[in-house]
């Protein structure tokens, strides 16, 4: 069972700064997915509460609804939550829910 967060990493590393990758690693887009979006989510969530929002009402009314006034401006929130896709969000936090 692969860590997410340093599969990505490893995999950023790779990208970026043209690190050697020191074995065969195969990259699964689900997972990589995964991790976006939980990093997203969690990013979200605390510039809500940075704001003064209860995050879990606000991303839930955002999901819900489809409207992404749901979701403050500040600090680029919305526009962090839009780069993925509402139903994908939803799949993440049921696999979560269901582990």
């Amino acid at each position: 069972n692969l860590n997410i967060e340093n599969v990505v990493k490893k995999y950023l590393n790779y990208i970026i700064r043209g690190d050697v990758m020191d074995s065969t690693t195969l990259f699964d887009v689900q997972i990589l997915k995964s991790a976006n979006a939980k990093m997203v989510l969690k990013e979200v969530a605390k510039l809500l509460e940075e704001r003064g929002y209860q995050p879990i009402h606000q991303i839930v009314g955002y999901l819900m609804s489809g409207d992404p006034g749901y979701i403050s401006s500040y600090k680029g929130a919305r526009d962090k939550i839009l780069t993925i896709d509402r139903a994908e969000l939803l799949v993440f936090i049921l696999q979560e829910y269901l582990k």
